[in-house]
């Protein structure tokens, strides 16, 4: 099913909104702050350290039109669920109203097996759980905001992957491949959480870090990113949980929107970032 005409392109269009894009320091999450903060948006630009941040900022004001108050730096490592709790703290205080959150921020999955210090496989902390924990934290935030949304940027292998319930970390069975697809099922799944209104989107094969995953050529990074940024607008109707390739909304992989399965992730996604009740 097509999705809704493209957003408006005035630059103000997004002006008094506040997004928080992790991951924005290169590739897509970098153009997808620099996109948002050219239509007016207040964004916050998330790296692995703070220092990081800051240069992506400084890049931005540098190379672009816009302003330096437009743009807040934060920095927390996603290997690191403590400075998850940290970055959400920060931003809930600084930034009580968020209108978007881009979970943006991934990585591919090492050829070796590798917890993390929380225990956790590096790419399903990375790419789904540190993602989860902060849209948990900052969902007061989030809800609080008429047209307040979580955009969750996932990949087409979502479809070749399954999520090991007794064994997520994987260390019976480890393919850096199928760790990567799992991490990028469960961020496509986690879009049906009822709690929050959210999408995913497949932002295309862009010439980022991750390319050898996919292919040999990709789009520029600012393609991927319009997609993404298209999703931020509140002028574009969206549904919970519904998953878009490029501009399209299509089905994603099957069972990925059952309660059943949203209910499971939800119930071990909560034990693996110690939020249990």
């Amino acid at each position: 099913m097509s999705s809704a005409p493209s957003a408006p392109s005035s630059p103000s269009s997004l002006a008094g909104r506040t997004v928080l894009v992790t991951g924005a320091t290169s590739g897509i999450g970098h153009q997808t702050a620099r996109l948002l903060a050219e239509r007016g948006a207040t964004v916050l630009v998330h790296g692995r350290t703070a220092e990081e941040a800051h240069a992506a900022v400084d890049r931005l004001v540098t190379l672009s039109d816009v302003p330096a108050e437009r743009l807040c730096a934060y920095g927390a490592d996603f290997t690191r669920l403590e400075e998850v709790e940290l970055l959400a703290a920060r931003v809930a205080a600084g930034h009580p109203r968020l209108d978007v959150l881009v979970n943006n921020a991934g990585m591919a999955a090492p050829e070796r097996h590798t917890v993390t210090a929380d225990g956790n496989e590096i790419a399903f902390q990375v790419n789904f759980l540190a993602h989860y924990l902060l849209t948990h934290l900052l969902e007061p935030a989030l809800t609080t905001a008429p047209g307040g949304r979580v955009v969750n940027v996932s990949s087409s292998l979502h479809r070749t992957g399954s999520i090991q319930w007794s064994d997520p970390n994987r260390a019976r069975r480890y393919s850096r491949l199928a760790a990567y697809a799992q991490s990028q099922l469960a961020l496509t799944v986690f879009a049906a959480d009822p709690r929050v209104t959210a999408v995913s989107v497949h932002p295309g094969i862009c010439a980022t870090s991750l390319l050898p995953l996919y292919a040999h050529e990709g789009v520029a990074p600012a393609e991927g990113a319009a997609h993404v940024v298209r999703l931020c607008d509140p002028a574009v109707e969206i549904v919970n949980g519904a998953y878009y390739d490029l501009d399209h909304r299509v089905s994603p992989a099957p069972g990925a929107t059952e309660e059943r399965t949203v209910k499971r992730l939800t119930k071990l996604a909560d034990v693996l970032v110690g939020q249990t009740a």
